[in-house]
């Protein structure tokens, strides 16, 4: 199962390939062209077949793009990436901090006006129309994909087929929870561009997205109930029984046809549907509305089936990771250990749980400064050894049919510098914080992200990512709209599972990240509070930290004794099932601070 990660362009394939993506502009009278990481469904991961952001420049993120022109490539990241950019595009191509400089103001500073070409399946309607009203002296023109053009070995599309993805664990039937969309719908119909929310709707699985089991496709839910799913000839065949009569299976190259066929009144969710959506149901004469895509919040409030199935996923992966740990704590002395040999093993012990469909995303695993990369993967010219006096970053996870796993632990190998253990142990303060915490209904991740960063604020630090995001039910392990971060405005509710994962990291030296899943609940009343509603968490995930990391005097009495809980708790979880050693390594690390 495991890959190391090779980009699909080595930065002296990225000059070439640029000048004949320029030669492409020209010819073509245009003078930029848009580049995103991204493809018609506008998921986080794309298929080998629209890679074209990393097989252009080689850069490998999950988040970014590329602002073609004749004289200046600019390519756009966040603070997770400034890093890794640097590493992987070769100098013909400049980064760009991203989002402090916004795309029309970088152009208008490049170029004094002409022609941004852009392909519309692969932006969204908002995006393109903030374009629209920030750019001036531009013109904006949808083209076929230039990169496509320049592609000669670009890869097919993925071709493996849907299943169907059991009632026992959806805890609901597709047709209930078309009935229930229909019923609240305004409109005559809803376009639905997101895999996730295609498969969450008719619980449906799928294979074309790696470490994510999401269907590409997509679907129109009509106000009847009925849904129109559009995708690639013979992938639907199988489900077709599972699907019934009223999901009507159309070739994905009948989409836009279908669309113009549309009357009435139709959602369409300007943040991830696909420009030429909209341009083609004006077209038709229909009249677009702009709403959220109606999967988005019920699929993040899982059903109580799904709750005790994430429960059961999380309690089989800490098993496994578990007996991980205790592998490393025994090798790493002995030295001879690279990341590679990290990852392997750990996807080996995920494995021998014998219900491991797939990870849920490239194992990171960074030892020593590769830690400092946020998203850092591992390549055999990247691959690391081992040694003594690192700090080991691991964050890994695994899909299951039940549920979804994420979770990030940080190790000392060999005895830890005091510096270590002051950046871990306020690390930790930070996830203890919101793992406590309890707060008013309404109240969004926005306000709970401080809570995470206040121990590391304290000591002038602070880290370039979120705190959390929301991950799905055996679906992908980033999932909206829930979010602990300065952005996440949605407010939380129960049901919702996220991440809690505060991070430090130093360039050149360590990376820290700690990372447990927590899903929100309804908080008990306690005795002299008022008749507020409130909620809180309870963790999903048992794992010890690395106790060697911890400076005690550094904590507070409830910081230790949630600490202990937690160790207790997690002794007495996983204890049982495990053996005999295993279980006596898990004791020394879960004893009381």
């Amino acid at each position: 199962m495991f890959q190391t990660f090779e980009a699909q362009s080595s930065p002296d394939q990225g000059p070439p390939r640029l000048k004949a993506l320029r030669a492409e502009m020209a010819a073509r009278g245009f003078d930029a062209f848009l580049v995103p990481r991204a493809d018609a469904h506008q998921g986080e991961y794309v298929a080998p077949r629209d890679a074209r952001l990393e097989w252009l420049t080689g850069f490998s993120g999950s988040a970014g793009f590329c602002a073609v022109l004749p004289e200046v490539a600019g390519v756009f990241i966040d603070g997770r990436y400034r890093v890794q950019v640097r590493a992987e595009v070769a100098s013909d191509f400049t980064p760009v901090h991203w989002p402090e400089i916004q795309l029309p103001d970088w152009l208008q500073e490049q170029l004094p006006g002409g022609v941004v070409a852009y392909d519309p399946w692969l932006h969204t309607v908002s995006e393109i129309a903030a374009l629209r009203e920030k750019l001036s002296g531009f013109t904006l023109t949808p083209t076929d994909n230039l990169v496509d053009a320049i592609w000669p070995d670009q890869p097919a599309p993925p071709d493996a087929p849907f299943t169907a993805h059991p009632l026992e664990q959806a805890g609901e039937s597709h047709a209930d929870k078309r009935a229930r969309l229909a019923d609240a719908m305004g409109e005559d119909a809803v376009v639905l561009t997101l895999p996730d929310s295609i498969a969450w709707l008719l619980n449906i699985r799928g294979t074309d997205i790696a470490r994510n089991p999401v269907p590409q496709a997509l679907a129109v839910l009509h106000k009847t109930g009925k849904v129109s799913l559009f995708c690639g000839e013979g992938k639907a065949t199988d489900v077709a029984d599972h699907l019934g009569g009223d999901v009507g299976i159309h070739n994905m190259a009948d989409f836009l046809d279908d669309l113009q066929g549309l009357t009435g009144t139709v959602l369409v969710d300007a943040k991830s549907s696909p420009d030429i959506v909209v341009t083609t149901l004006r077209d038709a004469g229909c009249d677009v509305v702009q709403g959220k895509d109606p999967c988005i919040l019920p699929k993040a409030c899982k059903n109580p089936i799904e709750i005790a199935g994430a429960k059961a996923a999380h309690e089989r992966d800490a098993v496994a990771m578990v007996r991980f740990l205790a592998w490393l704590d025994a090798k790493a002395p002995i030295g001879g250990l690279t990341e590679i040999d990290v990852v392997k093993a750990l996807e080996d012990f995920r494995r021998q749980t014998n219900a491991l469909r797939d990870i849920s995303f490239e194992t990171i695993c960074g030892a020593g400064p590769n830690g400092a990369i946020v998203h850092y993967r591992v390549s055999e010219k990247t691959n690391r050894p081992v040694v003594q006096g690192d700090l080991l970053l691991v964050d890994s996870g695994g899909q299951y049919v039940d549920g979804t796993t994420d979770i990030t632990r940080t190790m000392a190998i060999g005895a830890p510098t005091a510096e270590h253990r002051a950046c871990y142990t306020r690390v930790l303060q930070g996830m203890v914080a919101v793992s406590r915490i309890r707060f008013p209904k309404g109240v969004g991740g926005q306000h709970l992200d401080a809570l995470a960063r206040a121990p590391l604020w304290l000591a002038g630090q602070d880290y370039d990512h979120g705190t959390g995001h929301g991950v799905g039910s055996y679906l992908s392990v980033h999932e909206g709209p829930q979010g602990i971060s300065r952005r996440a405005e949605v407010a939380l509710q129960t049901g919702m599972i996220l991440s809690n994962e505060p991070g430090y990291y130093r360039e050149g030296a360590f990376g820290i990240r700690i990372e447990n899943l927590i899903v929100v609940v309804d908080a008990p009343a306690l005795p002299g509070g008022d008749d507020r509603e409130m909620l809180s968490f309870d963790t999903l995930t048992y794992v010890p930290f690395d106790r060697r990391l911890i400076d005690t005097n550094l904590l507070t009495q409830a910081e230790r004794d949630w600490i202990d809980t937690y160790h207790a708790d997690t002794l007495a979880l996983l204890a049982p099932r495990l053996d005999e050693e295993t279980s006596k390594w898990l004791a020394a690390a879960c004893a009381p601070l």
